[in-house]
């Protein structure tokens, strides 16, 4: 497999398309844009009630130029596995069946059907674009959402840390899981490629900030999502057959105090909170590094 190596031989092609119901400045319809790039036009996606369920299409129209299947919340995965049963059945093996799904329908809502998929090692790829909150229905807090971030049902900040989906996910034993994120996205492209090539259950986690719920401007989209990885909160990396790669190193380290002031979300949480938090990122940081 040949990888796409630079930005300039990305596909022209969208197949999705601008016109779609997302919010200027939003996350979760940058990475569904870059991911298709890879992907390519023999796909079939599956998506619960979600942002991005809505983003694509509501009814009379649609951005999606791929087939698109708006499934309940609690079983994209299921239908996903579903959908490569009776390709398989057909004979029709070239085709990436992909249930893509926020936070919510993938660590909380969601979750029942995504383990069981992951478990059977479905022949699918299960993409999480995460918003760290339930912002299809106000933004409230999930199971990954970040301790002490602020939320409409969370105003003095969520009291419990965030559930470790990556870990989850990796003690399943699937056959790729990677963490992306949309300022990176020739790296976030070239995992959806190797993705594609791969047999097997398949994990991809993005982090995709929703300024909404973030407290930022939504031109800061991507910076957030940039300083994220910097502060080494989200790190880049690839796991085949268990086997870990960081993919990206950055090429500063910058305080989690940088990352945070910037973000509304974070307002109650004091100087002795993000100094533990700074050391938890640290002691994370070399741990997935070494």
């Amino acid at each position: 497999m040949e990888l796409i190596n630079s930005l300039a031989d990305v596909p022209e092609t969208e197949l999705f398309t601008g016109g779609h119901g997302g919010c200027r400045g939003c996350g979760a319809a940058l990475a569904v844009r870059q991911a298709m790039k890879a992907l390519g036009p023999r796909t079939i996606i599956t998506i619960p009630a979600s942002c991005m369920a809505t983003i694509g299409g509501s009814g009379l129209s649609t951005a999606w130029e791929i087939p698109f299947y708006h499934s309940l919340f609690e079983c994209a995965p299921a239908v996903a596995s579903g959908i490569r049963a009776a390709l398989d059945i057909q004979g029709i093996k070239d085709v990436n069946v992909v249930s893509w799904a926020g936070d919510a329908g993938t660590a909380d809502i969601g979750f029942q059907s995504l383990t069981g998929a992951a478990e059977r090692q479905e022949n699918i790829i299960h993409v999480c674009y995460d918003n760290e909150t339930y912002m299809n229905t106000g933004g409230q807090a999930g199971s990954i959402t970040p301790y002490l971030a602020v939320t409409p049902d969370t105003p003095g900040g969520k009291p419990t840390p965030r559930k470790d989906m990556l870990a989850i996910m990796a003690a399943h034993h699937p056959a790729y899981l990677a963490t992306a994120s949309v300022a990176y996205p020739l790296d976030l492209i070239q995992k959806f490629q190797k993705a594609g090539e791969i047999q097997g259950f398949r994990y991809i986690h993005i982090l995709a900030p929703c300024f909404k719920g973030w407290g930022i401007r939504e031109d800061q989209t991507v910076q957030l999502a940039r300083l994220a990885v910097e502060c080494g909160l989200w790190q880049l990396y690839e796991e085949i057959d268990g086997r870990r790669r960081v993919t990206v190193i950055p090429e500063r380290r910058i305080p989690v105090r940088e990352y945070l002031r910037l973000q509304g979300r974070f307002k109650t949480m004091d100087e002795a909170a993000i100094a533990a938090l700074q050391a938890e990122v640290d002691r994370r940081f070399q741990e997935v590094q070494s």
